[in-house]
């Protein structure tokens, strides 16, 4: 902004400078024009007509009335100013965040009931150690649009995409362990996923499915599932859920109760290889904690843009003023006349 800009800053609040500065080049145009512009010669009228002593006698009276140029020249210098559009910035506006459109699957096969994780120090199942880190990983998506897959013997949607995280939250802690099945589909979870995700924004489509078995039913493929993912751009993050096995309480002591179902840990790993997203095991709570923590940052929401005032056009101004001028400076010739 140079100094006349700074000038008129100070003078008009909000003043953002002029779209077309180089219009003012045109200010002197009248003076140019009247300057190498031959002089007409006295005796040889340009046009004639038959009122032409008329004319010549109100232009004599017109050029009588003292400073009766400063109308043009002032409308002269509003036109110019029109011309370099002038702008003021408006009410500060925050645009639109951006989030996630994010779904969470989690598997409610009949192994998520093994009781092989601590919790607040206490010996809980698997699906409870879950249920608690998800839900302290979906108080810190507040912009994302969460929804809750869940999958055993078949894949269902408990909670459509949405902004209410409450009602997530609400529907994740009434699901039990086998509540669709004993067995585990994988592939059509992922395909389920998938087909909820793929109308979103590109780049916002996201899964995140944790399982702590392999795929035992179901008619889709985990890999063949993330094919599908990867035409459609969803990102598929996995992650291996599990210790070593279940435990049995002696005398309030926990002790060691068999071994737990193995996972695919090499199906999930190219699964999200495939996708663009991210691998990742738990063999605990904190671990687990820790992943979904390494998600957020994965998978950030993106904070609302700085506030930004948009330029308003002001150029109707000079222009209208100077339309103004134009139509005071008719009497002045109606006078003369």
């Amino acid at each position: 902004m140079n100094a006349w800009d700074a000038w008129l800053a100070a003078a008009w609040p909000g003043f953002a400078g002029f779209a077309w500065p180089w219009a003012w080049a045109l200010l002197p145009l009248p003076l140019l024009v009247r300057w190498l512009l031959p002089p007409r010669q006295p005796g040889s009228p340009a046009l004639r007509v038959p009122y032409g002593g008329r004319l010549d006698e109100a232009a004599a009276a017109r050029e009588g009335v003292p400073g009766a140029w400063l109308v043009p020249a002032l409308a002269w210098v509003l036109l110019c100013a029109a011309a370099a559009r002038p702008q003021q910035l408006g009410e500060a506006q925050t645009p639109p965040r951006q989030a996630r459109q994010m779904l969470l699957a989690v598997d409610l096969s009949g192994s998520m009931s093994e009781t092989d994780m601590r919790l607040g120090g206490q010996v809980v199942d698997r699906l409870t150690a879950a249920k608690a880190v998800i839900a302290d990983f979906l108080e810190r998506r507040a912009g994302d649009r969460v929804g809750l897959l869940v999958f055993g013997q078949r894949a269902y949607m408990l909670a459509p995409l949405t902004l209410d995280r409450d009602s997530v939250r609400q529907q994740l802690r009434d699901s039990v362990a086998g509540l669709a099945g004993r067995e585990t589909a994988l592939g059509d979870a992922i395909g389920l996923g998938v087909k909820r995700l793929r109308e979103q924004p590109a780049g916002q489509r996201v899964l995140v499915l944790l399982t702590d078995g392999v795929n035992t039913a179901g008619v889709l493929e985990p890999l063949k599932a993330a094919e599908l993912a990867r035409t459609e751009g969803v990102r598929v993050h996995t992650i291996a859920f599990g210790g070593s096995g279940g435990t049995v309480m002696l005398f309030g002591v926990p002790l060691p109760g068999g071994a737990g179902e193995d996972v695919d840990e090499d199906t999930l790993r190219q699964v999200a290889t495939m996708t663009g997203g991210r691998f990742f095991r738990a063999r605990d709570t904190e671990a687990l904690a820790g992943i979904y923590a390494e998600l957020d940052r994965l998978e950030p929401v993106d904070v609302a843009a700085a506030p930004v005032r948009p330029r308003l056009e002001r150029y109707p101004w000079p222009l209208g003023a100077a339309l103004l001028l134009a139509f005071a400076a008719w009497p002045l010739g109606r006078r003369g006349a």
